[in-house]
């Protein structure tokens, strides 16, 4: 399932009543999808699920409940669900003091675009940013970016044969090498994989 319908959402008094236990769920799932990259930047990848409570909180929070209004949330949200050919993550660089971080952020620059994802020993995958809106300028990057990660039959195959998924960042001001993922967020990640014939 790559995309979600207002079929798919509860209203607004259900998700009242719904949403304790869906937190729960979700926080729980969320924990096989994240990866710390150095102690300031981290991925959370995001799939149906993560992204359904995502729309349920903005739906919530805004009080919406007209049908134009939650379609313009799935509009705006459906986009981050994964296709079973690529990878799509929030990218949050994390400072807790707010002057540190306004001065990390200028010096990062461009970094959602040197993320990168690798398949076993096959090609570095580089992040697509920010597809919906532009969340840089000359001053100073954002601390939250959208990524997608598109891979080839042959690196789909390949995570689904168990190669190790590795990541990275290759920008001057916060270089993370190569790193593995953990078995716990590889098979939440092959899981996002369509299986594909390689020919």
């Amino acid at each position: 399932m790559s995309t979600l319908s207002r079929a798919d959402l509860w209203s607004l008094e259900d998700y009242a009543q719904e949403r304790p236990a869906f937190r729960a769920q979700v926080m729980a799932h969320k924990k096989t999808r994240q990866l710390a990259m150095g102690d300031h930047a981290r991925l959370i990848f995001e799939d149906a699920l993560t992204i359904k409570y995502q729309i349920q909180e903005m739906l919530r929070i805004e009080k919406v409940f007209e049908a134009a209004g939650i379609q313009e949330e799935l509009d705006a949200y459906n986009p981050l669900i994964p296709d079973g050919h690529n990878w799509k993550a929030t990218f949050m660089i994390e400072y807790e003091d707010p002057a540190e971080r306004a001065e990390q952020l200028a010096q990062m620059i461009g970094i959602e675009d040197k993320v990168w994802l690798q398949v076993g020993d096959g090609d570095r995958v580089y992040a697509i940013a920010n597809e919906d809106m532009e969340r840089s300028n000359d001053e100073k990057t954002s601390s939250v970016h959208f990524l997608r990660f598109e891979l080839t039959p042959a690196m789909i195959a390949a995570a689904h044969q168990g190669e190790a998924i590795l990541a990275g960042i290759e920008h001057s001001a916060y270089p993370i090498g190569a790193q593995s993922v953990s078995d716990d967020v590889r098979r939440a990640l092959v899981a996002d994989l369509a299986l594909t014939q390689v020919h």
